[in-house]
């Protein structure tokens, strides 16, 4: 009797330190759907539509926003009171992260955009500005976050870090200029696709070279 009164002590304890230690687990629908620090919640939607695709691995995005509690109290809410949360929740971890980065270094590529590796309240991410809007994003396991708005003059880092011991940040110094991280291509799923596709080839199923014009030559060729 006392041996089973002693490992019911030891089991409690193992479990009080499973309780108190790590990281606190990520919402069951992905975003949290109550108050964080004085930012109130708003609404929660889920969209099938996912902002980065990753192959052979379906996402789902779950959106929240919040609002400053005294501007709501005021009843006057500007655009920089109010934040949106959005984090996709894949299938799997894999090809996430190189998903992730890939889709930040096309954005760094566009005009109109200006992406930045930053780091804030320990959470490594990636600052996207433009076109009146103002992000911070970053992938974790099997998750991509993504926490900003419209007219913003910053990120709100009470949200980064709220989100970021739930999410934790997966993303590597270097981001935007080292190496990809492992992962397929979307050409990798075709077995026959050994290069990617030539814009200007030739559409060989519709090719008729009754049409096609042979280039001449010049004389000063």
């Amino acid at each position: 009797m006392a041996s089973m009164k002693w490992l019911l002590v030891v089991a409690l304890a193992i479990a009080m330190v499973g309780a108190c230690g790590g990281r606190p687990p990520p919402p069951k629908r992905g975003v949290a759907e109550g108050a964080i620090s004085d930012w109130e919640f708003g609404r929660f939607q889920e969209m099938l539509d996912v902002e980065v695709w990753v192959p052979e691995n379906k996402g789902v995005a779950y959106a929240g926003s919040y609002v400053q509690a005294a501007a709501a109290r005021a009843g006057r809410i500007g655009d920089d009171e109010v934040v949106s949360v959005i984090v996709t929740r894949y299938e799997k971890d894999a090809g996430v992260l190189r998903a992730t980065v890939k889709f930040f270094r096309r954005l760094a590529q566009e005009a109109g955009y200006t992406v930045e590796e930053d780091k804030v309240e320990g959470v490594r991410l990636v600052k996207i500005s433009g076109n009146g809007e103002l992000w911070a994003m970053w992938a974790s396991k099997g998750h991509v976050v993504k926490v900003g708005g419209r007219n913003r003059s910053g990120v709100p880092g009470d949200l980064v870090e709220w989100y970021g011991e739930r999410y934790p940040s997966s993303l590597p110094s270097g981001v935007l200029e080292g190496p990809l991280p492992a992962g397929i291509d979307e050409r990798s799923l075709d077995p026959g696709a050994t290069e990617p596709t030539d814009p200007d080839a030739p559409d060989w199923d519709q090719y008729d070279p009754k049409k096609t014009k042979t280039p001449t030559r010049n004389k000063g060729d």
